[in-house]
Parts: structure tokens; sequence; C-alpha cells
């Protein structure tokens, strides 16, 4: 894999000095505005873009501080990026909030007046897109979401900026993903999806990528619920078999679950061995907050945040710190990468 100069300042920007990424993720909008609406007792129309900004906001605030990077959307959270702590680089969103429900393939679409150039311009250290996939769906909606894909893959390399791609697993045929049936599927969804969007031709400089198993359905776990899809072993095996499909550095996503069954993923992570380069955490974070905010307003949001919210991500970042390794590894290691970067910044003078 190669670096260039723009990239490499981009990667360092969102991650420590291992080169471990351990963001917090405030880009939700539609899914957002619901879960207010419904904490508040009220129609979706009555969450207010003001009430957007100040969420994301506060959210930027308080855990920033305890982040390396934050992945905001340039709708409603660009007030959050002036916001954020100074050690914490920024994460754009590119793509439209949901997706095509018109159309079978869950199609997605790029926010229609932005550019990789204008979230550069509003402070992007790297660009964000997320694509609802399944290597099962019928060959034309996949070939529309490849070439799709390897489009912005272009646009982030012509303007020598890191790319993240998040994909999110679902079942073609409409069945709800937290069954145990799709539990028993996500294991080969994911890693055929992680195989597929290493390919260079995408230009992807890092996988966010959901964790390869349920764990409500691993037995022997915390987070065991009744219903067994895998075994310990099996869940292991599945981390180290997703593990291996890809070269590029990824990262894991929190998916909206609760920050223990998060962090007990990571630790099922370290436990296969597998050497991910960090996290883009959300709602696992900050959702319990919600109601807090749709009742009590703002300033016991804050509270709230300054209390459980920052202890959430210190319990997240004590996993990173010993499970977690540097990107800079794929690219093999810190001395070589920050070599290179040094001779093309001279190349550049």
């Amino acid at each position: 894999m190669k670096m260039t100069e723009g990239k490499l300042k981009g990667l360092e920007a969102l991650s420590n000095d291992r080169g471990v990424i351990a963001a917090a993720a405030m880009d939700q909008r539609g899914s957002l505005r619901k879960s207010l609406a419904k904490a508040k007792g009220v129609e979706d129309k009555q969450i207010t873009d003001a009430m957007m900004q100040e969420f994301k906001t506060l959210v930027t605030k308080v855990l920033t501080p305890h982040a390396t990077a934050i992945l905001l959307d340039p709708e409603f959270g660009l007030p959050a990026v002036k916001a954020r702590s100074k050690n914490a680089g920024v994460l754009l969103a590119y793509e439209n909030s949901g997706y095509d429900n018109t159309k079978p393939g869950r199609l997605p679409d790029l926010l229609e007046v932005e550019t990789v150039r204008s979230l550069q311009e509003a402070g992007a250290d790297a660009i964000k897109i997320l694509l609802y996939y399944t290597p099962f769906d019928p060959k034309p909606i996949n070939d529309h979401k490849h070439a799709w894909t390897e489009r912005i893959g272009a646009e982030c390399a012509d303007r020598d900026i890191p790319f993240f791609f998040e994909f999110v697993g679902y079942d073609p045929a409409g069945g709800d993903v937290n069954t145990l049936e799709y539990a028993k599927q996500k294991p080969e969804i994911v890693a055929k999806s992680m195989e597929e969007f290493s390919k260079a031709k995408y230009q992807i400089d890092v996988l966010k990528v959901e964790m390869p198993i349920n764990m409500k359905f691993v037995e022997g776990t915390k987070s065991f619920k009744g219903q067994k899809a895998y075994s310990k072993a099996e869940a292991v095996a599945s981390f180290k078999k997703t593990a291996q499909v890809t070269k590029k550095p990824f990262i894991y996503l929190s998916a909206g679950v609760d920050d223990d069954e998060f962090r007990e993923s990571l630790e099922l992570a370290a436990e296969s061995g597998v050497r991910y380069n960090g996290v883009l955490c959300g709602r696992a974070t900050w959702k319990n907050g919600i109601p807090v905010y749709a009742k009590e307003g703002a300033k016991a949001f804050e509270a709230w945040l300054l209390d459980q919210g920052v202890k959430n991500i210190k319990a997240l970042n004590a996993v990173l710190d010993k499970s977690a390794t540097g990107w800079y590894d794929v690219y093999g290691g810190r001395d070589k990468v920050q070599a290179v970067g040094k001779t093309l910044e001279t190349a550049r003078a």
C-alpha cells in the first residue's frame, strides 16, 4: 500500500501517537431526529434543526477531549466542528442519511450540495461514506454500488484526503437483522464485504466494519440472551476469518449496541488476535442520554455527558489501549511511514 502526503496528514490528525483511531461518531441525522422525537413524545418535525445542532455540539464538546477524532455531518454538525477539542481530528459524512426506499437494494446517494473539496474546506481531515451492502443482492444492484464507491474513491484520491468506508449489512429479503437467522449469516456477509471493498480500485484507506458476529447470540458471553448462533470458539474464528481477508487498516463500529456489549465484542476481537486499528463509536457512548436531553434539556444532558458519557468513552479507551494496534503497522511501522512523509514533504517543497 502506498502513502501520499495528504492522506498521511489526514490519518495522523485522526489518530493517537500509536496510530490508533479512537473516534466518536455524531453524524446520525434521520435516526437521531426520530429518537429525540420519540423520547420527547412529539412528531419528528417538531425536533428543530437548532435542537439537532445543539445535541451534536454538546456531544462533541464533552467527548472530544477523550477522543482522537469526531465524525460529523455537514447538515447539522458544522457548529460542532468549532466546538471540538483541538486534539481531535474531523471526519465529515458525504452520503445522504438513509437510502432510496422507492427501489430495491437500499441504493445510496450523496449530499446534493457537497463535494470532497467543499468538505475539506469545511474542516474535514477525512471523508466518510456509509453504504448499506450485502454480497447476496442481485448483481445489477451491487454493480451500481461498486461503481458509486469507486467514483468517491477517485474523488478522494484527487483531493489527497483519506477515504473511510463503512458498510452496513442487511437481509435483501427484508428480514430483521436482530434475529437468530440473520446472526448466522452475518459472519459471511461481513467477510465478503470486507474482501470486496479491499480491492485497490476503490482507493479506500480505512474500512469501518461491523462486528462479524452478534454478541447477543454468542454462547458463554455476558451479552448472550439465550439463543445460540455460535459458540465462543466459533465467534473467535469469525473474527479471525474476517481480519484475514483484508490488508487495509480497519476499525470497528458500534452499530448502536450498548456500551457494555460493544466493549465485550472488542475484548473478544482481542482474544482472537485480530489486529484492528481502533473504533468509530457513536450511540454506544451517548444514546442513553437522549431521554435526558429530550425531557430535561441541554444543561441536564451536558451534565449527563460529563458523568456517564465520559465514563463510557474512558472505559472504551481502556480496551483500545490493551488491544488495538496502530494503522502504521499496515504500512511497515511508524518510523517508515513518517520517513516517507518527510520525503514527500521535501519533494513537494
